[in-house]
């Protein structure tokens, strides 16, 4: 069973809080980082020590209210845990009291791969502890996990952030990967007069592209500020170079919105397209009720019931009023071609 999908039994915690039980209620998992980065997964038994030197990463599912009571017990400054137990979903980044704290956009996952809806990671940063949680499955600390439990060497609490806020850029990349790829077969489609079903496609790039330049630009002014404004007080432990990753996706936010005004214009092609095809109907359907006017009018007069009618007595009615009827039609046919009508 994987480590995230385990249903953690409630346990008690001791008073002392530089020492919890592993089994924490409401926790995913949880790595000690030893002092030289080497990290070690948590036993669902073993003691969570905060030896010195080393550190700690904590991961809890807040859908789980024994995580709340969890969090309750730990020494925290008030404004961080009241985050990491809020429902925010604004994308923020603080720093107080030794302590840096926010909330970051990250798309969700289902059993199979990622998705394009988007889910909030809460965490709360210190030198020794970083602890984060969300309310649904999400992509970037999950590859954070499989990094960790692979071997993956780290030096601090901030660098093991740093990877969580690459894995966000890496996901919501191969988001945009298959975005740009949809958008060239689309384009492709277009080119070539098919334009079946591409209505709905586009709109769906459109939405992605939207999507994903919301909490991009979002999360980039974040890191962008943190930057500027708290990064220059924090300790090397707790300082994420927040202005590269910032850089990173300030690329990447680029590339999304070239996309979405890229299926912009291809949207409004495909509409002037439509719109010329329906011009075209039209045009055809107006040139054929123009030429069968004069034959209807034709058999409109032969129809009346009067006396005096031409070819009324005579056994070659029927064919003379055939006759005129296809007369009127090519007669209506060359007046609207001498008059540009019919090209």
């Amino acid at each position: 069973m994987r480590a995230d999908e385990r249903a953690t039994p409630p346990s008690p915690t001791t008073t002392d809080p530089q020492r919890h039980s592993a089994a924490i209620p409401g926790l995913v998992w949880g790595f000690r980082i030893g002092p030289d980065g080497t990290p070690q997964l948590l036993p669902d038994d073993a003691p969570l020590d905060f030896e010195p030197g080393g550190c700690h990463w904590l991961h809890f599912n807040l859908a789980d209210k024994r995580s709340q009571q969890s969090l309750a017990e730990m020494e925290l400054p008030a404004p961080a845990r009241a985050l990491l137990q809020s429902k925010d979903t604004y994308q923020q980044m603080h720093s107080l009291d030794g302590c840096v704290y926010g909330v970051i956009a990250d798309l969700m996952r289902d059993i199979a791969d990622a998705t394009e809806d988007t889910g909030f990671l809460r965490f709360v940063m210190t030198e020794r502890l970083l602890i984060t949680g969300r309310y649904q499955a999400l992509c970037a600390v999950d590859t954070a996990r499989r990094a960790l439990e692979g071997g993956h060497r780290v030096e601090s609490c901030a660098a093991l952030f740093e990877i969580i806020v690459h894995n966000v850029a890496d996901a919501m990349e191969r988001i945009a990967d298959d975005v740009f790829e949809t958008l060239d077969r689309i384009e492709e489609k277009l080119l070539s007069d098919d334009t079946d079903d591409l209505r709905q496609g586009l709109g769906r790039v459109r939405r992605t592209c939207v999507r994903l330049h919301r909490h991009l630009s979002g999360l980039r002014i974040v890191l962008h500020r943190f930057d500027r404004n708290d990064s220059a007080a924090l300790k090397p432990a707790l300082r994420p170079r927040a202005g590269k990753l910032a850089q990173r996706l300030d690329g990447l936010d680029h590339s999304v919105v070239e996309m979405r005004e890229r299926s912009r214009l291809l949207q409004e092609e495909l509409h002037l397209k439509i719109e010329e095809q329906g011009n075209s109907s039209l045009r055809v359907l107006s040139m054929l009720t123009a030429l069968l006017m004069p034959p209807t009018l034709v058999s409109g007069m032969f129809g009346m019931n009067l006396r005096g009618l031409p070819f009324a007595e005579g056994d070659g009615g029927f064919v003379l009023a055939l006759l005129a009827m296809a007369v009127s039609s090519l007669a209506a046919w060359l007046f609207m071609k001498r008059i540009g009508l019919i090209r």
